[in-house]
């Protein structure tokens, strides 16, 4: 049926033009593909136990000085402190640490291994939006008489390369860890309750004995009536870490960033900026690829207008001539597309070998971004070409 055409195509095409576009497309499309990838498999490198667009987080103190501990100056937030924090521009939201104001203390034990600890210890709390671990068992239930409990990862770490190490105790895993009921014992405002606490999670983020909000709240409320829990730490989102408002701000109010959350922050940032400009490159190198392609598309139109409007009169549709250099673009498009992938594939295989050498922990995703990007892009192009290459058609058809 479209024979005449094909052969029209044949004739007069270019292998050299096709293959400076197919080469052109491919070296795009992998850089595009290789970076969305490189970048889906490396943030959780900086984002360790967060979801995988961490935002940027920084908990937020006020420092200790010599004089203020003899003058017993208040190192907690006002709520105007709050405030003005929630106010600045490089503010996203504000959370604050709620403490316990009731005295707790903990009891673990296995007698199977011969191990009991007892110990006074605190709570904090923070709202369920900065919590870095799943919450799906993060609810109290004033009934069950059970407390959710998370413990920064590094707490087990201490335990099983210090306490455990030097006392030859078994060491624990995070699983086994999850399996072990405490006994939490609560007194205030003349009650004493017990309570089992269950470790739900391990954090990276927050450096505290976590419980859920609604139970500090209930908390608070039963066993310290009428005392405000005035916050000592805030954890602030910002827009940018690496923004100078940030630390200006800081030393202007003698705050302190705990941790190196604002070092790692501006590392997440750096690494989404030297993406985007890698993957700016790779469209940029895509498009003019894509202008080579329709270049040569209509340099071919052009050679075979007369004999493309011959065959336009005789019957033939716009929609049967266009239909063979539609198949062409979208052949070259498909086939730029799985070699893309491969590619990717293949460098992928290099790349986490060693940063799974480096972190164990952490999970190997799936090449999932880069064939949804990679389909996107090759739809959006063949599209594009389709589009084109039938107005330029029409425009023959109608004698333009």
């Amino acid at each position: 049926m479209n024979r005449l055409v094909w052969k029209l195509l044949r004739q007069h095409i270019s292998i050299g033009q096709l293959t400076g576009f197919f080469l052109a497309n491919l070296f795009g499309m992998l850089i595009v593909l290789l970076s969305v990838q490189f970048y889906r498999d490396v943030l959780p490198v900086f984002t360790q136990g967060d979801s995988f667009m961490k935002k940027n987080y920084i908990i937020a103190t006020k420092k200790i000085s010599a004089l203020g501990s003899f003058t017993g100056r208040s190192n907690t937030f006002s709520p105007k402190e709050i405030e003005e924090m929630k106010e600045q521009s490089f503010t996203e939201s504000v959370g604050a640490f709620t403490p316990s104001l009731f005295k707790v203390s903990a009891g673990l034990g296995m007698q199977e291994a011969g191990i009991h600890f007892s110990t006074e210890m605190f709570f904090e709390s923070v709202p369920d939006e900065y919590v870095d671990v799943s919450l799906d068992n993060w609810h109290f239930d004033e009934s069950a008489q059970v407390i959710p409990i998370i413990i920064p990862r590094n707490y087990l770490n201490l335990y099983n390369f210090g306490f455990a190490q030097s006392r030859n105790l078994p060491k624990l895993s995070e699983g086994l860890m999850s399996l072990i009921q405490m006994d939490i014992m609560l007194r205030g405002n003349g009650r004493a309750e017990q309570f089992k606490g269950k470790i739900v999670g391990f954090s990276n983020r927050l450096n505290t004995i976590l419980v859920p909000q609604a139970f500090m709240d209930w908390a608070n409320q039963r066993f310290a009536p009428g005392k405000e829990a005035r916050p000592s730490r805030l954890i602030v989102e910002v827009k940018n870490p690496a923004d100078t408002a940030v630390s200006d701000y800081f030393q202007q109010q003698h705050y302190e960033p705990e941790g190196d959350g604002l070092d790692a922050g501006k590392t997440t940032h750096f690494l989404r900026l030297i993406t985007g400009i890698v993957m700016g490159v790779g469209l940029f190198i895509s498009i003019l690829s894509f202008y080579i392609l329709m270049l040569s598309i209509f340099l071919l139109l052009q050679k075979n207008t007369v004999k493309l409007e011959n065959l336009l009169l005789i019957g033939y549709s716009p929609n049967r001539v266009a239909l063979p250099y539609n198949i062409l673009t979208c052949g070259l498009n498909l086939a730029v597309l799985v070699l893309s992938v491969g590619g990717v594939a293949w460098v992928r295989s290099y790349y986490t070998e060693i940063i799974g050498a480096l972190f164990p922990q952490l999970e190997t995703g799936t090449l999932l971004p880069c064939w949804t990007a990679g389909c996107l892009l090759c739809l959006a192009v063949s599209s594009l070409n389709i589009v084109m290459i039938r107005r330029k058609i029409m425009s023959i058809w109608k004698g333009r």
